[in-house]
């Protein structure tokens, strides 16, 4: 690595660890994810139990919290803590509006999600965070792990020189790329808006790469030619540097709750034929700034 990168990855792991009263939070790896323990998620949290998990999600981009038997109801509750829920798109033909089913049939010649992507990144306003709660999981030893890499270190490892040409700069994201021309669920209103190729995270105020291969399609700025050279080079950030990520190994009953602001991630569908179920709330954030 260059002096730059290991700096970077320096500067994330070399803080100290933090102190809980009312939970624990076991690091994934030095630079995102942890895993916690010591709450009840079946139960209405306190205020100090709150304000500490919102601590934790700060610090670590990723929270999974395992051994969680919970309802609709309790999801929804500690999802609304985080701020407005946000309707699923397009809506589900029955139940619950802001609740998207995650269901993978044995037939399934591929799922959403099995990619690197910003969950609702073509949103003017795109999400904070999801929550995923999953049942049911492949069985042990089938895959379906999901990763999720850290967008600041992203940004943080680039060269002085490439952060200076990206500030400033624009992306296009659009909600109908994902689909690749295939043909969106009915009733899908595919967002498309323009964002900074750089942002600032709006509670802790760190830079951060926001472009994602699934939704971002052209820098304005540039050449149709330049623009997608320099996607791609974006792109290539994640995919080929494990050092910004981790893995989630699901099992049962387990929640993971994940910053959209900061994160990517990658539903790993390395487990056909079997199936996985669960429930993923999202929650509403805000425009998002250079």
């Amino acid at each position: 690595m260059e002096s730059y990168e290991l700096d970077a990855v320096e500067h994330i792991t070399t803080r100290p660890p933090r102190e809980y009263r009312t939970l624990s939070a076991a690091p994934l790896t030095p630079v995102i994810g942890a895993e916690i323990t010591g709450l009840d998620l079946s139960r209405e949290l306190t205020e100090e139990q709150l304000r500490e998990f919102k601590t934790a999600f700060l610090d670590h981009h990723v929270l999974v919290v395992r051994d969680q038997v919970i309802t609709q109801q309790d999801h929804r509750r500690l999802a609304a803590h985080f701020g407005e829920l946000r309707p699923v798109n397009p809506p589900p033909p029955e139940g619950d509006p802001y609740v998207l089913e995650i269901s993978t049939n044995p037939e399934a010649a591929n799922v959403a999600g099995n990619g690197w992507h910003t969950d609702g990144s073509a949103d003017a306003e795109p999400s904070l965070g999801s929550m995923l709660y999953l049942t049911r999981v492949p069985e042990p030893g089938s895959g379906g792990d999901t990763l999720f890499a850290n967008m600041h270190l992203a940004y943080e490892m680039l060269s002085p020189a490439l952060r200076s040409l990206l500030d400033g700069l624009t992306a296009i994201h659009d909600g109908l790329a994902a689909f690749q021309g295939q043909t969106p669920p009915e009733g899908y209103v595919a967002p498309r808006s323009e964002h900074p190729l750089v942002v600032r995270h709006p509670e802790t105020d760190r830079k951060l790469l926001y472009v994602n291969p699934a939704y971002t399609t052209r820098i304005p700025q540039l050449s149709q030619e330049e623009s997608r050279a320099l996607l791609d080079l974006l792109f290539a950030v994640t995919a080929r540097r494990p050092v910004l990520s981790c893995r989630v190994r699901w099992t049962p009953n387990t929640l993971v709750f994940w910053d959209n602001r900061c994160v990517q991630h990658h539903a790993t569908y390395d487990y056909y034929p079997f199936t996985r179920y669960g429930q993923r709330i999202a929650i509403n954030g805000g425009p998002l700034k250079g």
